[in-house]
């Protein structure tokens, strides 16, 4: 009910604040066109953020689309995104998941780690990382993470018989969910997000070729990988569980049966794990990461893996428009005028904090973290229009678009309220009545933000020693 006031509240400040945009006009450095698509795109983000009358992410891109025709854009600005290469790896991306569910790897993959530890509640946590991060390197869509991972966290529940409502069935649940979500953003194939921030950098004249594997492995798998420890190792310690795992559980788990691998199984793992390698070592191949996914995505269907039919099922159309007009949104925003209206704004406003780069770390993480309780559109929006004006930040203050990598990435997952993350969302309803409460998610998403923070006393050496600060 909270999230549904929050959302009608939204929409209607949104609303207004378009509506007087399109009719006061008050920015003398827009003209008319500007400022109505200023509007318009105001609107899009309203449906984007708080989806009124449950309108879905793709028919916000279609407004958009729809709504810079009529203004008279180029067809080419508006669609733009359909034609960027990060559109082409999404999609893929997409079938590498589907595939795992389809042939039971994924969640032979979750089980086979669980049954290598004695069910303790450390060991079952770190497996959950080992599982997570698995997982990432063959799947980067966190959402089909989410499908494989969360009902054999259930399952596994249940069969250490924890109470529900119990903070051991709270902890070994919000795990699973958090290493579904969080290792993977250590390297850019990982997490959907990554590959967005790639096609939208390479669109953005100055940043081509910034963003690579390997320059997202060294800027933000550190980062990522000590607030995971922290976030672990602090769940261990705020949610720690009264009730033991007994010994008939820990029978249970280890005899818990596994079927024979079967040859779609094993030809998924065979495409999926040669296609990581590939990723890995693009600096000596040369091939792109688009035609690496798009040459396994027909792999899958040539060997039969998956069925023409499964085309329209193995992808999530209605999340591809969106992202396709995500990306379309930065040239739209140039070609109307308003992105060097939006630079003039923010550039100077970040003068106070880039004199130091410890302020500027924290000052940045700790806003983008508050704006994620308004932007709840995994913060692709706010990516989008903060993107192409990186350019001008490092011109200006010598910050490369880099350090932005990690603010991203740890903003995008918080996880305060389970409105604020639609991966949250889908965990909670899969888990049923064994479902951690909102009091349990808000405790463990603060640990996140902790976890973050005190990351960044590591990683901005790390950062600064890079040459990211001059």
């Amino acid at each position: 009910m909270k999230s549904l006031k929050v959302s009608h509240a939204g929409s209607v400040i949104i609303l207004l604040a378009s509506a007087a945009v399109m009719l006061a006009r008050p920015f003398h450095a827009l003209d008319n066109t500007a400022h109505f698509m200023l509007g318009g795109i105001l609107l899009t983000l309203c449906i984007w953020i708080f989806k009124p009358f449950g309108l879905s992410y793709a028919v916000g891109g279609l407004f958009l689309a729809l709504y810079a025709l009529v203004l008279g854009l180029p067809t080419g600005v508006v669609f733009s995104g359909f034609t960027q290469s990060a559109l082409w790896t999404l999609i893929p991306a997409f079938f590498f998941g589907y595939a795992l569910q389809k042939t039971g790897l994924g969640k032979r993959i979750a089980l086979s780690i669980i049954k290598l530890f004695k069910p303790t509640y450390p060991s079952l946590v770190f497996a959950w990382v080992l599982i997570g991060a698995a997982l990432s390197i063959l799947a980067p869509s966190t959402t089909v993470r989410i499908a494989i991972i969360m009902p054999v966290a259930v399952q596994c529940c249940a069969l250490c018989k924890l109470e529900i409502g119990s903070r051991g069935n709270a902890l070994i649940l919000l795990t699973a969910f958090a290493m579904a979500l969080i290792p993977g953003s250590g390297w850019y194939t990982g997490i959907i997000l990554g590959v967005f921030i790639h096609g939208l950098m390479e669109a953005t004249p100055g940043l081509e070729g910034l963003v690579t594997f390997n320059s997202w492995f060294v800027t933000v798998f550190p980062h990522v990988a000590i607030s995971t420890i922290l976030l672990i190792a602090g769940g261990l310690f705020v949610l720690k569980p009264k009730e033991k795992i007994s010994n008939e559980a820990i029978d249970a788990i280890k005899n818990h049966p596994l079927e024979k691998m079967s040859r779609q199984e094993i030809m998924a793992a065979v495409i999926l794990v040669a296609v990581f390698i590939l990723f890995m070592t693009a600096g000596i191949h040369g091939l792109s990461i688009a035609m690496l996914c798009l040459a396994a995505m027909l792999a899958f269907f040539i060997f039969g893996i998956l069925e023409s039919k499964e085309f329209n099922t193995g992808a999530n159309w209605d999340l591809i428009v969106f992202l396709a007009m995500t990306l379309s949104l930065g040239p739209i925003l140039t070609a109307a005028g308003i992105m060097d209206w939006l630079a003039d704004i923010i550039v100077p406003a970040l003068a106070p904090i880039t004199g130091n780069p410890w302020l500027f770390m924290f000052g940045i993480t700790l806003v983008m973290f508050l704006w994620r309780f308004v932007d709840v559109a995994m913060s692709l929006p706010t990516v989008a229009i903060m993107i192409p004006i990186l350019p001008a930040i490092y011109e200006t203050y010598g910050i490369s678009p880099l350090v932005w990598l990690p603010v991203f990435v740890m903003t995008s997952n918080a996880f305060f309220l389970v409105y604020q993350n639609m991966w949250a969302m889908m965990s909670q309803a899969m888990s049923g009545e064994r479902a951690w409460s909102d009091k349990d998610l808000g405790i463990y998403g603060t640990l996140y933000l902790a976890a973050c923070m005190i990351a960044l006393v590591v990683a901005i050496p790390l950062w600064i020693s890079q040459g990211l600060f001059s």
